[in-house]
């Protein structure tokens, strides 16, 4: 209740009457939202105060500024008062200073807080009745923050409590139901009835497989909804669903990112495995030691090396005169940033330069973090998908051959080694009398070639064979011939036009093997030292790698990636669980249990159901990590299963569904939007994994590209109709199609999306190529498989795209639609074929259906999963 009305209520009454009145008024008012907030009988500080003080009152009154000399971030300063005297009376919230501040009437003085809205009722009333019950600090008088912050409630390791008793015996079909339903009961609210058939499966099919369901399949469903929940689960398409959700986490993209934004053309390497890794059922914490440190491990196979392609999607910048370590230090705090976020809920990055501001991290804490990763580097390795290694080998000699021959007749050996000798030494003595082109080669080679610097300074005899290709192809295709190469006296008579075009030729004709961008330790770490303010110029003291001092221990001895790997999904760590189920139940219900997936710190949301949170965090531990097992449990519970129809009383009791008491309607993901329209039309393109396409982009998009960096050679055949996962991520040019629907950007971790409408939807659902032609295929097929009446046709349209029946109202207005449009395109079909017409003859019928396969496309019912 920011102070208004109450202001104007309380005016002109004796103060501490006004206190007494506003206090019962905000008791009463909040008891609804303080029931929601807390099961408890007594206020609990760090639960319910704390987060109001870090929210509104620690700006002002914190480590950094204490106004009026008053601090409210530790008990001692707090409790010993400023300038007005002692805030906080305990036993007496009516009579504390702070709660007389919080609710004085506006024009009687400064009211507290000075700046935004005034607090709500519920939060006055809970710091009331903190103070009345003893204004009790979990720390105690004088403690530290961490050891205040240690009980709060994310880090404390989960326990599995007890299922709760309900009234209502016949509608929990698993334990998460009991779980909610004892909310709802308390509540005094009933469960929505079950979905019908038809919502149902399709909500299950989008939702693990991100298709809908096939029109037969709405026949059979509702006679074994296990086993249709057993059928998509088994889906290869569970695999891709599974990787969107996680790709977006992890920032994943195609290219470098900055101004220049090279491609990265294997970076799908990456993906292909996550797909493969879900659609195996590996257990989230081998998932986890993977990606992590799937190099450590004894033995690493090459699809474990693949797996740390996840450290390598954090951005680099290769531009000219950026410096070399500033850019790996860069990319060292972003993939320490993405871990802490993804794995633990933590914006520990906010630590990097001093400690954070409202969780106890430690600016030492997030160094600690970073030597982890600060010890590896970058590795590009060979990593064919199968059947490719086998036809490679046996035609890689012949290729070798042709290229020697090549080489030999263009004299590439010999100019190759005159240039590498040249930027060596240009690169070695900034003063040398050699041309300026000399330095800027170099420098080109730094920003255009990964690891290029490294294998030019390696002896001849002792590179690797992928070395001395990569640097051989480098001259050849950006050097010789290009950026005012110097030719040597002898050399002038080479045609390097020529030159090139058979070399991409001769690529063309065999092929590389397939590869992937992976993490290995390096044999020579640097020393990590805390970063004075973030300054990697200003080296603080010297650390090595540790685990943030609020959570558990890292085990004794050496400290690698994979054990920081192992630690992460130790029993022991009380985060790992919670914020991966609750990651998985937002996929489910259109949110978390807990409503900041990116933040589970002393500023996230607390749970709406913190039983069931851990229950299900224990579960999903101790069934391996298994995270069908984690969807199966959800999506066969009663709570999944309920209608998403809002209720006039529910809609004003809990306008948030946060007590569970309906599902939600949760509009599609943007590459799900797509991938529905053409699977109705019978478009899409079903094959799993392998290279990201570039399907229609429209005129002049690449122009907003740096320097005509940006190329999008578009793809041709069925290539067009792969789903949107495979979309090429490039970061300066996000698909327009996807980012119109939300689709995050790929610079940072996206742990929720958000979903807009805006006018600019509509435009793209009624005119993007992709859209007009699934209409137009959609249109084919209802023509083809709905017979030959006009109703018929309209029901088979309404089970391809909702998986239900058009209602009579429904197909009262699509009949009227098709005799509308009916007259109009067959006018038009005369127009054509009238004296002097060079316009294709078009069929009226397939016009007709057409546009009333668009506006079923249209309908919010299809871009949404309810």
């Amino acid at each position: 209740m920011p102070g208004t009305a109450a202001s104007a209520t309380l005016a002109g009454s004796d103060s501490r009457d006004s206190v007494s009145l506003f206090l019962r008024i905000a008791l009463v008012g909040g008891c609804i939202a303080l029931a929601a907030q807390a099961q408890d009988a007594t206020v609990d500080f760090a639960r319910d105060v704390e987060p109001i003080f870090r929210e509104r009152c620690i700006a002002c009154h914190g480590e950094s500024a204490q106004s009026g000399g008053l601090r409210l971030d530790n008990p001692a300063d707090a409790m010993r008062g400023g300038a007005s005297g002692d805030p906080i009376k305990s036993g007496d919230g009516e009579g504390s200073l702070l709660v007389r501040m919080l609710v004085r009437p506006a024009g009687d003085g400064p009211a507290m807080p000075l700046a935004g809205d005034r607090l709500t009722a519920a939060q006055i009333a809970l710091i009331a009745r903190w103070i009345d019950e003893g204004a009790v600090w979990p720390e105690g008088e004088g403690g530290e923050r961490a050891r205040a912050a240690s009980v709060h409630w994310s880090f404390v390791p989960p326990r599995r409590p007890p299922v709760p008793q309900v009234e209502n015996l016949a509608w929990p079909l698993n334990p998460i139901d009991a779980f909610v339903l004892a909310r709802l009961e308390s509540a005094g609210i009933d469960p929505a009835p079950e979905a019908p058939p038809g919502a149902l499966l399709r909500r299950l099919s989008l939702d693990v497989t991100g298709l809908p369901p096939a029109p037969g399949e709405l026949d059979s469903f509702g006679a074994d909804y296990g086993r249709f929940v057993e059928r998509v689960l088994a889906s290869p398409h569970y695999g891709e669903m599974r990787a969107l959700h996680w790709m977006d986490q992890s920032r994943f993209g195609e290219s470098d990112g900055y101004q220049a934004d090279y491609i990265r053309p294997f970076a799908w390497r990456w993906r292909h495995w996550v797909i493969d890794a879900y659609n195996r059922n590996l257990g989230f914490d081998r998932f986890t030691l993977e990606q992590i440190a799937g190099d450590l491990l004894p033995g690493a196979t090459v699809e474990q090396k693949v797996a740390t392609g996840f450290h390598r999607n954090a951005l680099h910048n290769r531009e000219g005169g950026f410096p070399l370590e500033m850019d790996r230090v860069e990319r060292v705090v972003e993939r320490t940033s993405a871990v802490a976020t993804v794995w633990l809920g933590l914006s520990a990055g906010c630590a990097r330069c001093h400690d954070h501001k409202f969780d106890p991290i430690a600016q030492k804490d997030f160094y600690g973090l970073y030597a982890f990763f600060n010890s590896a580097v970058e590795r590009d390795i060979d990593a064919p998908l199968p059947g490719e290694l086998e036809p490679y080998l046996g035609r890689r000699p012949e290729f070798e051959r042709k290229r020697s021959e090549l080489f030999e007749r263009y004299r590439v050996r010999e100019l190759q080694a005159y240039w590498e000798g040249r930027i060596l030494e240009a690169a070695s003595d900034p003063e040398s009398a050699l041309e300026p082109i000399w330095r800027i080669l170099w420098d080109l080679l730094l920003f255009e070639l990964d690891g290029g610097t490294d294998t030019i300074r390696t002896p001849i005899e002792e590179r690797s064979r992928k070395q001395a290709d990569r640097l051989s192809r480098y001259f050849v295709l950006n050097v010789a011939g290009g950026y005012d190469f110097q030719t040597p006296e002898g050399y002038e008579g080479i045609d390097f036009a020529e030159l090139k075009k058979a070399y991409r030729k001769l690529e063309e004709d065999y092929p590389e093997l397939t590869q992937a961008y992976t993490m290995a330790e390096n044999p020579e770490p640097p020393q990590t030292h805390v970063m004075v303010r973030g300054d990697y110029r200003r080296p603080g003291a010297p650390l090595g790698p540790a685990a943030p001092a609020v959570l558990h221990a890292l085990p004794p001895g050496e400290a690698n990636r994979l054990v920081l790997a192992r630690w992460l999904v130790s029993r022991s760590n009380p985060l790992t669980a919670r914020v991966t189920v609750n990651r998985i139940w937002q996929q489910c219900f259109g949110a978390g249990l807990v409503s900041t997936p990116d933040d589970f710190g002393m500023r996230g949301e607390r749970p709406s159901h913190p039983a069931l949170l851990d229950w299900l965090a224990v579960e999903f531990m101790e069934s391996g990590w298994d995270i069908k097992h984690l969807i199966r449990l959800i999506v066969t519970s009663a709570t999944y299963r309920q209608s998403a129809a809002v209720r006039p009383g529910l809609a004003a009791s809990d306008p948030d569904n946060r007590l569970l008491g309906r599902q939600s309607r949760i509009r599609l993901p943007a590459e799900t939007i797509r991938d529905a329209a053409l699977a109705a039309a019978g478009l899409v393109d079903r094959r799993i994994g392998g290279a990201s396409i570039r399907p229609y982009l429209p005129d002049g998009a690449t122009d907003i590209g740096f320097g005509n960096f940006v190329q999008w050679p578009q793809s041709v055949g069925a290539d067009n109709y792969r789903r949107g996962l495979y979309i090429f991520r490039q970061r300066t040019l996000p698909y327009p199609q996807l980012e119109v629907f939300d689709a995050p950007d790929t610079v940072q971790v996206a742990c929720k999306r958000d979903r807009s409408t805006t006018p600019l939807q509509a435009l793209t659902l009624l005119n993007d190529p992709v859209f007009v032609e699934a209409a137009e295929g959609l249109a084919g097929r209802v023509m083809k498989e709905g017979g030959d009446s006009v109703r018929g046709r309209i029901r088979h349209l309404f089970r391809l795209c909702l998986a239900r029946e058009p209602n009579a109202d429904e197909a009262r207005r699509l009949l009227a639609y098709y005799d509308q449009q009916r007259g109009i395109h067959s006018q038009e079909a005369e127009l054509q074929v009238g004296p002097g017409s060079s316009l294709p003859v078009r069929d009226p019928e397939e016009d007709t259906w057409s546009a009333m396969a668009s506006v079923v496309l249209n309908l919010a019912e299809f871009l949404t999963r309810r």
